[in-house]
């Protein structure tokens, strides 16, 4: 049988600013070109600017072009806004982590054991509102926090699971959270992230903004778009009032936050700083914690956590909405930042080619196989005990499916040299290497953490 073991990969020149730069103008170029990218990324190491630049349109019916001003639904990123909300009221002596659901919204308090941390790191078990409201809510009206609310309270949707019991990513969490800001500051949240976040930190192009739950006029806005098969990209609201992100537009804390690059810069750089919170506040919100199975979160307030062999520690979010998607990644160690702010959500997010030009890395490239020579690589390859990995050939690419269990949770392996396979689909450059071995072709993953070079292995294709 097909085993699958783990080991990794590096290379790394000296490179200057101008030339990431130039590399930097390549990547991002060829995946506009490609139809992949439409939006602003800016690319920083320890707060300067190194690379910033707008590709694409903000208005496609009118032709109206993106600019490094322009202000994007940030969908999920805003997590983190939501997580720092919590975090100041705690400071405030207003709240506490270990405070329970029910006593700020006790029309839920049929939920017991859940606390404010569990709804901050996904912990929590309370399903996701997205399906409860498909499945319940009146497509006609607008859903605002309380509504939601009220649905759990009234249908009593079973938890997932007990707290802390497991991870896993729920909407629901932010919601409430939200929902606990607002009752607790007696403002709204819109506005307490105004008085306690934007404004402390000059970004004034930062608002909580709900286009069709109350329109207002904003300068400079990318509007979000859809694929279409007949006209290419078209706005959500096309779609019709049942589409999902019309009717829970009213909807705040797990998204809703809307920003441009330098303004996330200036909360980038302020979150190394005591501007906002101390370093104890700090190391909560950057630390992941595990679950009561003894399982890694790799969670921690708002933010999405790796301790990376090369990289060291990084906190990332992406995000995606009605037409939006967006990432922030943070470096701990290295003090160097990636923002990406799209406004077509059939784009990609290129996270391990823009770290390998980040930290002076090739890029490998693709080469020429035909589908008949991938055919070759077809087959279920054994992981472990109880786990296989199978790839298939499929439109002429090689695919391998990630989850066991979803036959569409797929991953592109492309070939970069003598049966060696980079994945597609993972933030970090994971290699795959086939071998023979007892008559049978076997693969290893090669990640980031040792030089290709040490281990005898020669990448064909490289970008420089």
């Amino acid at each position: 049988m097909k085993r699958l073991t783990l080991l990794p990969l590096l290379l790394s020149p000296n490179f200057s600013y101008a030339q990431k730069n130039t590399r930097f103008d390549s990547l991002y170029l060829s995946l506009f070109k490609a139809g992949k990218l439409n939006g602003n990324v800016l690319i920083a190491e320890k707060g300067k600017i190194i690379y910033e630049k707008s590709f694409g349109f903000a208005d496609f019916e009118t032709g109206r072009k993106l600019n490094l001003n322009s202000v994007f639904e940030l969908a999920s990123v805003s997590k983190q806004f939501t997580a720092m909300g919590i975090v100041l009221l705690e400071k405030q002596g207003k709240l506490k982590y270990e405070d329970e659901l029910g006593l700020y919204i006790p029309e839920l308090s049929s939920y017991k054991g859940i606390t404010i941390h569990h709804l901050l790191r996904h912990t929590s078990g309370l399903p996701d509102y997205m399906d409860l409201c498909e499945k319940n809510w009146d497509k006609s009206k607008i859903a605002v926090n309380q509504d939601v609310i009220n649905l759990f309270q009234q249908l009593k949707p079973k938890a997932d699971f007990a707290p802390n019991e497991k991870w896993e990513y729920s909407n629901t969490g932010y919601l409430l959270l939200a929902t606990i800001i607002e009752r607790v500051s007696k403002k709204s949240f819109a506005d307490f992230l105004k008085e306690n976040i934007f404004n402390p930190l000059k970004m004034k192009n930062s608002l909580v903004y709900r286009s069709r739950y109350q329109p207002q006029l904003i300068k400079n806005y990318a509007k979000g778009y859809v694929p279409d098969s007949l006209k290419g990209k078209i706005l959500p609201d096309e779609l019709g009032k049942a589409y999902y992100t019309h009717y829970l537009d009213g909807i705040v804390g797990d998204g809703m936050v809307n920003s441009t690059l330098e303004d996330l810069l200036k909360w980038d750089r302020a979150l190394y700083t005591d501007q906002l919170i101390n370093a104890e506040d700090k190391k909560k919100i950057f630390s992941s914690v595990k679950t009561d199975t003894g399982t890694d979160t790799h969670y921690g307030y708002g933010w999405v956590l790796e301790d990376n062999k090369i990289y060291g520690k990084i906190a990332s979010h992406s995000g995606a909405w009605a037409g939006y998607i967006t990432y922030i990644e943070r470096h701990l160690d290295q003090d160097k930042t990636i923002i990406i702010l799209q406004n077509y959500d059939e784009v990609s997010i290129p996270v391990k080619n823009t770290r390998n030009i980040l930290y002076n890395r090739p890029i490998p490239a693709r080469v020429a196989i035909d589908s008949n020579g991938l055919k070759a690589y077809s087959g279920k390859y054994k992981m472990g005990a109880a786990e296989d990995r199978t790839l298939s050939v499929k439109d002429g690419k090689l695919y391998v499916q990630l989850d066991p269990g979803d036959p569409d949770d797929i991953s592109e392996l492309i070939p970069i040299g003598n049966q060696l396979f980079m994945d597609s689909g993972l933030s970090y450059s994971a290699i795959y290497r086939f071998f023979t071995a007892d008559k049978q072709l076997k693969f290893q993953v090669l990640e980031e953490e040792k030089g290709l070079d040490d281990l005898g292995i020669k990448i064909e294709g490289i970008n420089p």
